[in-house]
Protein backbone atom coordinates (compact mmCIF):
# COMPACT_ATOMS: atom_id res chain seq x y z
CA UNK A 1 0.00 0.00 0.00
CA UNK A 2 2.94 2.31 0.63
CA UNK A 3 3.89 2.18 -3.04
CA UNK A 4 0.31 3.11 -3.97
CA UNK A 5 0.22 6.16 -1.71
CA UNK A 6 3.71 7.18 -2.82
CA UNK A 7 2.61 7.12 -6.46
CA UNK A 8 -0.55 9.06 -5.67
CA UNK A 9 1.38 11.67 -3.70
CA UNK A 10 3.57 12.36 -6.76
CA UNK A 11 0.66 12.63 -9.19
CA UNK A 12 0.18 15.95 -10.98
CA UNK A 13 -2.93 17.14 -12.83
CA UNK A 14 -2.81 20.35 -14.88
CA UNK A 15 -5.73 22.75 -14.78
CA UNK A 16 -7.06 24.77 -17.75
CA UNK A 17 -7.33 28.50 -17.20
CA UNK A 18 -10.38 28.66 -19.46
CA UNK A 19 -12.39 26.31 -17.24
CA UNK A 20 -12.66 29.12 -14.68
CA UNK A 21 -14.20 31.55 -17.19
CA UNK A 22 -17.75 31.81 -18.45
CA UNK A 23 -18.74 29.20 -21.02
CA UNK A 24 -21.84 27.65 -22.49
CA UNK A 25 -23.31 26.05 -25.58
CA UNK A 26 -23.34 27.15 -29.21
CA UNK A 27 -26.42 29.17 -28.36
CA UNK A 28 -25.53 30.95 -25.15
CA UNK A 29 -22.57 31.69 -22.88
CA UNK A 30 -23.81 31.58 -19.29
CA UNK A 31 -22.56 34.04 -16.69
CA UNK A 32 -21.79 33.09 -13.10
CA UNK A 33 -20.91 35.23 -10.07
CA UNK A 34 -17.28 35.38 -9.04
CA UNK A 35 -15.89 34.50 -12.48
CA UNK A 36 -12.33 35.77 -13.08
CA UNK A 37 -11.84 38.98 -15.02
CA UNK A 38 -8.17 38.48 -15.84
CA UNK A 39 -5.55 35.76 -16.29
CA UNK A 40 -4.30 36.60 -12.81
CA UNK A 41 -7.67 35.85 -11.27
CA UNK A 42 -7.89 32.58 -13.20
CA UNK A 43 -4.51 31.61 -11.77
CA UNK A 44 -5.67 32.58 -8.28
CA UNK A 45 -8.69 30.27 -8.63
CA UNK A 46 -6.48 27.46 -9.92
CA UNK A 47 -4.22 27.93 -6.91
CA UNK A 48 -7.23 27.40 -4.66
CA UNK A 49 -7.89 24.05 -6.34
CA UNK A 50 -4.27 23.06 -5.74
CA UNK A 51 -4.49 24.24 -2.14
CA UNK A 52 -7.31 21.79 -1.41
CA UNK A 53 -6.26 18.85 -3.60
CA UNK A 54 -2.46 19.03 -3.44
CA UNK A 55 -2.05 17.55 -6.95
CA UNK A 56 -2.81 20.45 -9.33
CA UNK A 57 0.39 22.54 -9.34
CA UNK A 58 0.20 23.92 -12.90
CA UNK A 59 -2.17 25.99 -15.03
CA UNK A 60 -2.42 25.81 -18.81
CA UNK A 61 -2.88 29.12 -20.62
CA UNK A 62 -4.86 29.83 -23.78
CA UNK A 63 -3.69 32.56 -26.14
CA UNK A 64 -5.16 35.12 -26.81
CA UNK A 65 -7.73 34.47 -24.05
CA UNK A 66 -4.93 34.84 -21.48
CA UNK A 67 -2.91 37.48 -23.26
CA UNK A 68 -0.93 39.89 -21.06
CA UNK A 69 1.81 42.44 -21.66
CA UNK A 70 4.40 40.69 -19.50
CA UNK A 71 4.38 36.88 -19.40
CA UNK A 72 7.43 36.64 -17.16
CA UNK A 73 5.55 38.76 -14.65
CA UNK A 74 2.53 36.45 -15.00
CA UNK A 75 4.76 33.43 -14.33
CA UNK A 76 6.11 35.17 -11.23
CA UNK A 77 2.56 35.85 -10.06
CA UNK A 78 1.68 32.17 -10.50
CA UNK A 79 4.69 31.20 -8.40
CA UNK A 80 3.56 33.59 -5.67
CA UNK A 81 0.20 31.83 -5.70
CA UNK A 82 1.86 28.45 -5.26
CA UNK A 83 1.45 27.13 -8.81
CA UNK A 84 3.32 27.35 -12.12
CA UNK A 85 2.33 28.01 -15.72
CA UNK A 86 1.95 24.91 -17.85
CA UNK A 87 1.08 24.28 -21.48
CA UNK A 88 0.49 27.18 -23.84
CA UNK A 89 -2.59 26.54 -25.99
CA UNK A 90 -2.83 28.30 -29.34
CA UNK A 91 -6.02 29.64 -30.90
CA UNK A 92 -6.34 29.60 -34.68
CA UNK A 93 -10.09 29.10 -34.83
CA UNK A 94 -11.70 32.32 -33.56
CA UNK A 95 -10.99 34.74 -36.37
CA UNK A 96 -12.95 35.50 -39.52
CA UNK A 97 -9.83 34.76 -41.57
CA UNK A 98 -9.99 31.12 -40.43
CA UNK A 99 -13.39 30.36 -41.96
CA UNK A 100 -11.74 28.05 -44.52
CA UNK A 101 -8.97 26.92 -42.19
CA UNK A 102 -5.84 28.27 -40.55
CA UNK A 103 -2.55 26.56 -41.41
CA UNK A 104 -4.32 24.53 -44.12
CA UNK A 105 -6.18 27.48 -45.61
CA UNK A 106 -5.81 27.82 -49.39
CA UNK A 107 -4.86 31.48 -48.91
CA UNK A 108 -1.11 31.83 -48.15
CA UNK A 109 -1.75 35.09 -46.28
CA UNK A 110 -4.02 33.32 -43.80
CA UNK A 111 -1.59 30.43 -43.42
CA UNK A 112 1.18 32.91 -42.62
CA UNK A 113 -1.00 34.66 -40.06
CA UNK A 114 -1.85 31.37 -38.35
CA UNK A 115 1.72 30.12 -38.32
CA UNK A 116 2.93 33.43 -36.91
CA UNK A 117 0.48 33.02 -34.04
CA UNK A 118 1.89 29.57 -33.29
CA UNK A 119 5.39 31.02 -33.28
CA UNK A 120 4.18 33.77 -30.95
CA UNK A 121 3.02 31.04 -28.58
CA UNK A 122 6.55 29.62 -28.54
CA UNK A 123 7.83 33.09 -27.65
CA UNK A 124 5.37 33.07 -24.75
CA UNK A 125 6.69 29.66 -23.69
CA UNK A 126 10.16 31.15 -23.55
CA UNK A 127 8.91 33.88 -21.21
CA UNK A 128 6.82 31.64 -18.97
CA UNK A 129 9.19 28.68 -18.81
CA UNK A 130 6.50 26.42 -20.24
CA UNK A 131 7.50 23.07 -21.68
CA UNK A 132 4.49 22.31 -23.89
CA UNK A 133 2.88 23.94 -26.90
CA UNK A 134 -0.55 22.41 -27.45
CA UNK A 135 -2.03 22.63 -30.93
CA UNK A 136 -5.61 21.96 -31.93
CA UNK A 137 -6.85 22.85 -35.40
CA UNK A 138 -10.49 23.23 -36.36
CA UNK A 139 -9.33 23.07 -40.00
CA UNK A 140 -11.28 20.94 -42.42
CA UNK A 141 -13.90 21.05 -45.14
CA UNK A 142 -17.67 20.77 -45.18
CA UNK A 143 -18.20 19.62 -48.77
CA UNK A 144 -16.58 17.13 -51.17
CA UNK A 145 -14.37 19.00 -53.60
CA UNK A 146 -14.20 22.11 -51.41
CA UNK A 147 -10.41 21.79 -51.25
CA UNK A 148 -7.72 19.28 -52.09
CA UNK A 149 -7.20 16.86 -49.21
CA UNK A 150 -3.56 16.14 -50.13
CA UNK A 151 -2.74 19.84 -50.39
CA UNK A 152 -4.21 20.48 -46.96
CA UNK A 153 -2.02 17.80 -45.40
CA UNK A 154 1.02 19.29 -47.15
CA UNK A 155 0.20 22.76 -45.82
CA UNK A 156 -0.27 21.34 -42.34
CA UNK A 157 3.09 19.58 -42.48
CA UNK A 158 4.87 22.75 -43.61
CA UNK A 159 3.42 24.81 -40.74
CA UNK A 160 4.13 22.15 -38.13
CA UNK A 161 7.72 21.84 -39.32
CA UNK A 162 8.33 25.59 -39.07
CA UNK A 163 6.95 25.67 -35.53
CA UNK A 164 8.79 22.49 -34.55
CA UNK A 165 12.09 23.97 -35.68
CA UNK A 166 11.42 27.02 -33.48
CA UNK A 167 11.03 24.95 -30.29
CA UNK A 168 13.75 25.15 -27.68
CA UNK A 169 15.80 22.19 -26.53
CA UNK A 170 13.50 21.41 -23.59
CA UNK A 171 10.25 22.33 -25.31
CA UNK A 172 7.87 20.09 -27.18
CA UNK A 173 4.75 20.10 -29.32
CA UNK A 174 1.50 18.34 -28.38
CA UNK A 175 -0.73 17.71 -31.41
CA UNK A 176 -4.37 17.20 -30.50
CA UNK A 177 -7.03 15.74 -32.80
CA UNK A 178 -10.81 15.75 -33.11
CA UNK A 179 -13.04 13.45 -35.11
CA UNK A 180 -15.27 16.23 -36.45
CA UNK A 181 -16.69 19.65 -35.63
CA UNK A 182 -16.71 22.22 -36.97
CA UNK A 183 -15.59 20.46 -40.19
CA UNK A 184 -18.27 17.97 -41.16
CA UNK A 185 -16.90 16.39 -44.35
CA UNK A 186 -13.19 16.05 -43.66
CA UNK A 187 -11.19 17.21 -40.64
CA UNK A 188 -7.49 17.79 -41.23
CA UNK A 189 -6.40 16.17 -37.93
CA UNK A 190 -9.34 13.84 -37.22
CA UNK A 191 -7.75 11.04 -35.20
CA UNK A 192 -4.74 9.81 -33.26
CA UNK A 193 -3.27 8.12 -36.33
CA UNK A 194 -3.08 11.38 -38.28
CA UNK A 195 -1.54 13.15 -35.29
CA UNK A 196 0.89 10.27 -34.76
CA UNK A 197 1.97 10.27 -38.41
CA UNK A 198 2.76 13.99 -38.35
CA UNK A 199 4.57 13.71 -35.01
CA UNK A 200 6.60 10.76 -36.25
CA UNK A 201 7.70 12.78 -39.28
CA UNK A 202 8.57 15.83 -37.18
CA UNK A 203 10.78 14.14 -34.60
CA UNK A 204 11.12 13.41 -30.87
CA UNK A 205 9.84 16.78 -29.64
CA UNK A 206 6.41 16.19 -31.25
CA UNK A 207 3.92 14.02 -29.36
CA UNK A 208 0.22 13.22 -29.45
CA UNK A 209 -2.34 14.72 -27.08
CA UNK A 210 -5.33 12.44 -26.43
CA UNK A 211 -8.54 14.31 -25.71
CA UNK A 212 -10.80 11.70 -24.14
CA UNK A 213 -13.91 13.26 -25.71
CA UNK A 214 -12.67 13.38 -29.30
CA UNK A 215 -13.44 9.89 -30.58
CA UNK A 216 -16.17 7.99 -32.38
CA UNK A 217 -18.61 6.17 -30.09
CA UNK A 218 -17.21 2.87 -28.89
CA UNK A 219 -13.57 3.75 -29.59
CA UNK A 220 -11.17 1.82 -27.36
CA UNK A 221 -9.23 4.77 -25.98
CA UNK A 222 -7.06 2.64 -23.72
CA UNK A 223 -5.74 0.82 -26.79
CA UNK A 224 -4.64 4.19 -28.21
CA UNK A 225 -2.97 4.97 -24.88
CA UNK A 226 -1.11 1.65 -24.90
CA UNK A 227 -0.04 2.02 -28.53
CA UNK A 228 1.28 5.54 -28.13
CA UNK A 229 3.05 4.73 -24.87
CA UNK A 230 4.74 1.77 -26.53
CA UNK A 231 5.80 4.01 -29.41
CA UNK A 232 7.03 6.78 -27.10
CA UNK A 233 4.63 9.27 -28.67
CA UNK A 234 2.08 9.95 -25.95
CA UNK A 235 2.68 13.46 -24.63
CA UNK A 236 -0.51 14.49 -22.87
CA UNK A 237 -4.15 13.98 -22.09
CA UNK A 238 -7.00 16.44 -22.25
CA UNK A 239 -9.31 14.85 -19.70
CA UNK A 240 -13.04 15.36 -20.04
CA UNK A 241 -16.15 13.31 -20.66
CA UNK A 242 -18.97 13.29 -23.15
CA UNK A 243 -22.35 11.97 -24.09
CA UNK A 244 -23.29 11.62 -27.75
CA UNK A 245 -20.92 13.68 -29.91
CA UNK A 246 -19.78 16.66 -27.87
CA UNK A 247 -17.28 16.77 -25.02
CA UNK A 248 -16.02 18.97 -22.17
CA UNK A 249 -18.13 17.47 -19.39
CA UNK A 250 -16.36 16.61 -16.14
CA UNK A 251 -13.87 13.79 -16.53
CA UNK A 252 -15.33 10.48 -15.44
CA UNK A 253 -18.90 11.81 -15.53
CA UNK A 254 -20.12 9.63 -18.38
CA UNK A 255 -17.96 6.51 -18.03
CA UNK A 256 -15.76 6.23 -14.92
CA UNK A 257 -14.86 2.67 -15.95
CA UNK A 258 -13.30 4.01 -19.15
CA UNK A 259 -11.23 6.47 -17.14
CA UNK A 260 -10.07 3.58 -14.94
CA UNK A 261 -9.13 1.53 -18.01
CA UNK A 262 -7.12 4.45 -19.36
CA UNK A 263 -5.27 4.92 -16.09
CA UNK A 264 -4.70 1.18 -15.91
CA UNK A 265 -2.67 1.40 -19.13
CA UNK A 266 -0.77 4.38 -17.73
CA UNK A 267 0.16 2.39 -14.62
CA UNK A 268 0.99 -0.70 -16.67
CA UNK A 269 3.31 1.44 -18.80
CA UNK A 270 4.94 2.98 -15.71
CA UNK A 271 3.98 6.42 -17.04
CA UNK A 272 2.26 7.97 -14.03
CA UNK A 273 5.27 9.66 -12.48
CA UNK A 274 5.73 13.29 -13.65
CA UNK A 275 9.30 12.43 -14.66
CA UNK A 276 7.89 10.31 -17.49
CA UNK A 277 6.66 13.52 -19.12
CA UNK A 278 2.98 12.70 -19.67
CA UNK A 279 0.90 15.81 -19.00
CA UNK A 280 -2.43 14.95 -17.38
CA UNK A 281 -4.48 18.03 -18.19
CA UNK A 282 -8.15 18.81 -17.75
CA UNK A 283 -9.97 20.36 -20.71
CA UNK A 284 -13.49 21.10 -19.57
CA UNK A 285 -16.21 23.71 -19.63
CA UNK A 286 -18.40 24.15 -16.57
CA UNK A 287 -21.52 25.71 -18.00
CA UNK A 288 -24.25 24.98 -15.46
CA UNK A 289 -22.27 23.88 -12.41
CA UNK A 290 -20.15 26.00 -10.07
CA UNK A 291 -16.68 26.12 -11.57
CA UNK A 292 -14.17 25.69 -8.75
CA UNK A 293 -16.02 22.82 -7.02
CA UNK A 294 -16.46 21.12 -10.41
CA UNK A 295 -12.73 21.35 -11.10
CA UNK A 296 -11.92 20.03 -7.62
CA UNK A 297 -14.32 17.15 -8.21
CA UNK A 298 -12.70 16.47 -11.60
CA UNK A 299 -9.27 16.28 -10.02
CA UNK A 300 -10.67 13.86 -7.45
CA UNK A 301 -12.20 11.72 -10.20
CA UNK A 302 -8.79 11.34 -11.83
CA UNK A 303 -7.24 10.55 -8.46
CA UNK A 304 -9.83 7.86 -7.77
CA UNK A 305 -9.37 6.21 -11.17
CA UNK A 306 -5.60 6.32 -10.65
CA UNK A 307 -5.81 4.79 -7.17
CA UNK A 308 -7.92 1.92 -8.49
CA UNK A 309 -5.45 1.32 -11.32
CA UNK A 310 -2.61 1.21 -8.80
CA UNK A 311 -4.50 -1.42 -6.78
CA UNK A 312 -4.68 -3.90 -9.66
CA UNK A 313 -2.91 -7.11 -8.65
CA UNK A 314 -0.38 -7.09 -11.48
CA UNK A 315 1.06 -10.51 -10.66
CA UNK A 316 -2.36 -12.17 -10.60
CA UNK A 317 -3.38 -10.34 -13.77
CA UNK A 318 -0.22 -11.36 -15.59
CA UNK A 319 -0.52 -15.00 -14.55
CA UNK A 320 -4.14 -15.16 -15.63
CA UNK A 321 -3.29 -13.60 -18.96
CA UNK A 322 -0.44 -16.03 -19.60
CA UNK A 323 -2.59 -18.98 -18.53
CA UNK A 324 -5.38 -17.87 -20.84
CA UNK A 325 -7.74 -17.61 -17.87
CA UNK A 326 -10.15 -15.06 -19.26
CA UNK A 327 -12.40 -14.75 -16.22
CA UNK A 328 -9.55 -14.47 -13.70
CA UNK A 329 -7.85 -11.79 -15.80
CA UNK A 330 -11.04 -9.75 -16.06
CA UNK A 331 -11.70 -10.25 -12.34
CA UNK A 332 -8.30 -8.78 -11.49
CA UNK A 333 -9.36 -5.54 -13.14
CA UNK A 334 -12.93 -5.59 -11.83
CA UNK A 335 -11.80 -6.22 -8.23
CA UNK A 336 -9.65 -3.10 -8.37
CA UNK A 337 -12.33 -1.01 -10.09
CA UNK A 338 -14.95 -1.99 -7.52
CA UNK A 339 -12.71 -1.03 -4.60
CA UNK A 340 -13.82 2.07 -2.70
CA UNK A 341 -10.62 4.14 -2.73
CA UNK A 342 -12.12 7.25 -1.18
CA UNK A 343 -10.95 6.40 2.36
CA UNK A 344 -7.43 5.74 1.01
CA UNK A 345 -7.32 9.13 -0.68
CA UNK A 346 -8.82 10.87 2.33
CA UNK A 347 -6.10 9.35 4.52
CA UNK A 348 -3.45 10.46 2.04
CA UNK A 349 -4.73 14.03 2.07
CA UNK A 350 -4.79 14.06 5.84
CA UNK A 351 -1.19 12.82 5.96
CA UNK A 352 -0.27 15.77 3.71
CA UNK A 353 -1.95 18.29 5.98
CA UNK A 354 -4.95 18.67 3.67
CA UNK A 355 -8.63 18.35 4.43
CA UNK A 356 -10.01 14.85 3.87
CA UNK A 357 -12.84 16.31 1.75
CA UNK A 358 -11.54 19.04 -0.62
CA UNK A 359 -14.99 20.08 -1.86
CA UNK A 360 -16.38 20.51 1.63
CA UNK A 361 -13.25 22.39 2.69
CA UNK A 362 -13.64 24.76 -0.25
CA UNK A 363 -17.27 25.46 0.59
CA UNK A 364 -16.35 26.17 4.22
CA UNK A 365 -13.57 28.54 3.20
CA UNK A 366 -15.84 31.38 2.09
CA UNK A 367 -13.73 31.87 -1.05
CA UNK A 368 -16.74 31.84 -3.38
CA UNK A 369 -18.56 34.48 -1.34
CA UNK A 370 -15.43 36.62 -1.29
CA UNK A 371 -14.74 36.51 -5.03
CA UNK A 372 -18.42 37.05 -5.83
CA UNK A 373 -18.16 40.31 -3.91
CA UNK A 374 -14.70 41.33 -5.12
CA UNK A 375 -15.39 40.58 -8.78
CA UNK A 376 -18.84 42.14 -9.05
CA UNK A 377 -17.54 44.84 -11.39
CA UNK A 378 -15.59 44.59 -14.65
CA UNK A 379 -15.66 42.27 -17.65
CA UNK A 380 -15.79 38.58 -16.83
CA UNK A 381 -13.52 36.22 -18.72
CA UNK A 382 -15.02 33.81 -21.22
CA UNK A 383 -14.12 31.77 -24.24
CA UNK A 384 -15.43 34.34 -26.65
CA UNK A 385 -18.11 32.39 -28.50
Amino acid sequence: MTSVTDALSRQEIELPSWAFGNSGTRFKVFSQPGVPRSPQEKIADAAVVHRYTGVAPSVALHIPWDKVDDYAELAAYAKEQGVRLGAINSNVFQDDDYKLGSVTNPDPRVRRKATDHLLECVDIMDATGSRDLKLWFSDGTNYPGQDDLWDRQDRLAVALKEVYDRLGEDQRMLLEYKLFEPAFYATDVPDWGTSYAHCLELGPKATVCIDTGHHAPGTNIEFIVAFLLRAGKLGAFDFNSRFYADDDLMVGAADPFQLFRIMNEIVRGDALDPDRGIAFMLDQCHNIEAKIPAIIRSVMNVQEATAKALLVDRDALRKAQQDGDVLAANAALMDAFNTDVRPLLADLRESQGLDRDPVAAYHRSGYFEQISKDRADGQQAGWGA
